[in-house]
């Protein structure tokens, strides 16, 4: 049932009914949550609804269940690029790349990544002010933004707070084994699993970008405590992204010596997608 439920899920996509194949993807991964496929091609009718963050989550569950489908490593890494999460894709893509040696599509898509984050590197050089030092302690933001939300489940509850630099975000629950978590970084996707008997997840957009390679976590015996570098130093209005909150202003840090000159930023020019769509358009006939 379930395996006739993905091939009517697949001529949905063909006729771009994609309301439909997602729905019929859940109604077969509901009578069959152990299959990858059906969770990467879930994935890929995601992408085409422009629900990335749903599509990585979906991605990830792939590739959890089998570590060698490169179609999932593909569709994680073009969510993550329509997420601007460049270094997150780009990791994925070179993994599927490998699974997948013949396939140009992963070289072409690794290409795009490096131009971007050569792009947002350069972006971040002319916008760091010079010599800055901030101070070590939450109250250099000011009034430190606060925030508890209940994850539905009474076992869990989490809250954060913020440094200049850093934000610590703490998920309350008690016995939770170490070898039970799992926490993936994204440049601004945080994935954290609990497996077990009381499962848990929770997959936010987070409202400013991270540094994955020097953000960490650590399981302690009432609370699992998660730690990102912000990629910024600004203030965050809230944990999670919303389309509604407006940017927020940089925060004051004390800084010595003069202000560079301000430089034009190489963003303006508008993102040429075109290439990655064609790319997608291709995976979507496989």
């Amino acid at each position: 049932m379930a395996s006739e439920l993905a091939e009517k899920a697949k001529e949905a996509i063909i006729d771009d009914d994609l309301k439909l194949a997602l729905d019929l993807y859940s109604r077969a991964i509901e009578l069959d949550s152990t299959n990858a496929d059906y969770f990467a091609d879930r994935a890929q009718a995601n992408i085409k609804l422009n629900n990335f963050t749903e599509a990585v989550a979906d991605a990830n569950k792939a590739i959890e269940l089998a570590s060698s489908i490169p179609k999932a490593y593909l569709r994680k890494g073009v969510a993550c690029m329509k997420l601007e999460e460049y270094h997150t894709a780009k990791r994925a893509l070179e993994i599927g790349a490998s699974l997948a040696q013949d396939d140009s599509r992963f070289t072409n898509l690794i290409k795009e990544c490096d131009l971007r984050i050569a792009e947002d590197c350069y972006d971040q050089r002319k916008s760091l002010a010079p010599n800055v030092q901030p101070s070590a302690t939450p109250a250099s933001v000011g009034s430190c933004q606060k925030e508890t939300i209940s994850s539905g489940k009474p076992k869990y509850r989490h809250e954060y707070y913020q440094k200049p630099e850093e934000v610590i975000l703490t998920i309350f629950a008690k016995g939770i084994p170490a070898e039970n978590v799992t926490v993936d970084f994204g440049e601004q996707i945080l994935s954290v699993n609990v497996s077990g008997e009381d499962t848990y997840h929770f997959q936010p957009r987070l409202f400013g970008k991270v540094l994955p390679d020097r953000s960490k976590y650590q399981v302690l015996s009432t609370k699992i405590e998660i730690r990102f570098v912000k990629a910024e130093v600004i203030n965050w209005t809230s944990l999670e992204y919303c389309k509604e909150i407006t940017v927020p202003q940089k925060i004051n840090v004390p800084s010595v010596g003069s202000q560079r000159p301000s430089y034009p930023s190489s963003k303006s020019r508008a993102k040429d997608w075109d290439k990655l769509e064609a790319e997608v358009k291709k995976e979507e006939k496989r």
